[in-house]
């Protein structure tokens, strides 16, 4: 991966960006809920070795470079900002991997074309159409007896309260500037079983994005002192991540990083 990868959205003003591009700025590799672990526990469970792997939305591509090191048959990453298209393009090159500038939605990609689907923090992004949309596309893409890979931000327990989750949601899409859809893990498993996929596993780890031991684990030392760095030195960043942490803090009991591999049955009778 190259040393300063170009950060979707740096048009955009600190204060409106989206905020894992904001933690991006910071100099924050590893966007996702659940920190490396999870996606490195995810991706034994859909092993992927020697297969043809599908990654929608791969953004920096800290996992494209995780999937192409096990030694996959092939790599075609989606993502529909340029930037991050051109950012994961060096790193799976060396692979003969490539990245195509698409919707996950709509790849353009063949039937059938893959083994293992792959997709992080991008589902929680969408509304429910959405993430229809893309668990559909990613069963269309996938041969049978293929899986999907997915790892997203959760909420818990199961019989959360309502009202509880729909302020959750609220203002976690006020503090990130996106509007985060999180579901419970049952939410999670009916959204693919609705698709026609299979539940094999589920994986938990805790939300701890801006924790320093989930920091110094994902980042390493070098990167924790690069993004103590940024955020010390730019008020505005400082405040928007300060912000996010807070809201993070207040539903740590409720948030949580999610991966579940299902599968596509080999038969329609399956």
């Amino acid at each position: 991966m190259s040393k300063n990868p170009s950060i979707p959205q740096s048009d955009r003003s600190t204060k409106t960006a989206a905020g894992h591009w904001v933690l991006a700025r910071a100099g924050k590799r590893v966007l996702r809920p659940g920190g490396l672990k999870l996606t490195t526990r995810m991706l034994d469970k859909a092993d992927i070795s020697g297969r043809k792997v599908v990654e929608f939305a791969p953004g920096l591509g800290r996992t494209a470079k995780l999937i192409v090191d096990r030694g996959v048959s092939s790599y075609v990453g989606v993502d529909q900002d340029p930037d991050a298209v051109a950012n994961v393009q060096d790193v799976v090159t060396p692979h003969g991997g490539k990245v195509i500038n698409a919707q996950a939605q709509n790849t353009g990609l063949p039937d059938a074309s893959a083994d293992v689907v792959i997709g992080e923090a991008m589902l929680t992004m969408q509304g429910e159409k959405g993430k229809d949309e893309i668990v559909a596309e990613a069963f269309r893409l996938l041969a049978p007896g293929g899986c999907y890979a997915i790892h997203e931000l959760g909420l818990t327990p199961n019989d959360i309260d309502a009202q509880l989750a729909d302020n959750l949601r609220k203002q976690l899409a006020q503090t990130i500037r996106v509007n985060a859809r999180p579901l419970t893990e049952n939410e999670w498993c009916e959204v693919l079983e609705n698709a026609g996929f299979t539940i094999e596993w589920v994986g938990f780890e805790p939300m701890a994005l801006l924790s320093p031991r989930r920091n110094l684990a994902d980042e390493g030392l070098l990167g924790v002192a690069r993004i103590i760095k940024n955020v010390l030195r730019d008020k505005d960043l400082r405040q928007r991540i300060l912000t996010m942490r807070a809201t993070f803090k207040e539903y740590k009991d409720q948030l949580t990083g999610i991966a579940v591999v299902a599968r596509k049955p080999k038969t329609q009778e399956d």
